[in-house]
Order: C-alpha cells, then sequence, then structure tokens
C-alpha cells in the first residue's frame, strides 16, 4: 500500500465520522473510496489474496451484501449498514466487523484464540490469516446483529 493510499484512507475516515457524528449515523458513504473490488486490484500480493479470500468468504456467507464504503473504508454493506471491512495496513491486516459486541461473543466461544483483536477490530499477520470458521462467525453474529 503507498503511503498517499493510507493519507487519503486516514483523511477520509476521519471526515467521514465527523459527517456521521454530525448526522447522527454510523455508516458513511465516502465515495473517495472506492469498490471492494477497487481496493483489491490496487494491492500487492500476497496481500491481495490474503484480504480477498476473507472478503470473498463474507460474500459468501452474506451474497445479499452490497459493495460500499464505511468509515471511509472499502466495505460490505448489508441492509444499508456496514457489515465488514478488511483492510491491510503497513504491519498487519485489519478486519473491522463494526461493532465491539460481535467481537467479544465471537473472542468468548475461543475462536479469536491467538488472534490480535480490541475492541472495534481483528489484527492479523498477511500471511497468517483469520480462520474460516472465526471469519464465518464474525460475519454471523455482525449479520444477526444489523437483522435486530
Amino acid at each position: 500500500m503507498t503511503a498517499s493510499w493510507q493519507g487519503v484512507h486516514a483523511r477520509g475516515a476521519i471526515q467521514c465520522g465527523i459527517r456521521g457524528l454530525l448526522r447522527g449515523t454510523r455508516a458513511c458513504q465516502d465515495h473517495r473510496m472506492g469498490t471492494v473490488d477497487d481496493y483489491l486490484a490496487a494491492l500487492d500480493e500476497p496481500s491481495r489474496a490474503t484480504v480477498g479470500h476473507l472478503y470473498d468468504l463474507a460474500r459468501r456467507e452474506v451474497p445479499e451484501a452490497e459493495q460500499g464504503t464505511s468509515y471511509g473504508m472499502p466495505a460490505l454493506i448489508y441492509r444499508g449498514k456496514p457489515l465488514l471491512s478488511v483492510m491491510r495496513t503497513k504491519t498487519h491486516v485489519g478486519l473491522y466487523p463494526y461493532s465491539s459486541e460481535v467481537i467479544t461473543t465471537v473472542a468468548d466461544r475461543g475462536l479469536l484464540d491467538g488472534v490480535d483483536h480490541a475492541k472495534g477490530t481483528v489484527r492479523m499477520p498477511v500471511d497468517r490469516p483469520l480462520t474460516d470458521e472465526a471469519l464465518r462467525a464474525l460475519v454471523a453474529a455482525r449479520r444477526a446483529q444489523i437483522e435486530g
């Protein structure tokens, strides 16, 4: 990922977050970021393979999800709400399910043991992606949360 891409990402996320707060919404459609497919096309290997696999699996789990952006990041959108974003950073791949509750639920089941995670993100080395089982659990929990 280039420094300019990181700069656009950071500025977009900050500006989108402020606009979202002012509007009282959590999801923000920021048109400066491309779609998930655009983002994947810009990545080098092996990042493209890792990030692409995670997005592909999420799309198989929720085929109704559409590509969009949320908080300035390419994301899968389900029923108008962000389902998941996966981004390559300088040091890792970050997975953002837009819910700390979802991460806690999946972590409590032991599916994130040995995986670096915090309130709103799951971080993994590009060469050791999250297991398919853990990703399916995160996506299923987020989908259920959106369906309310």
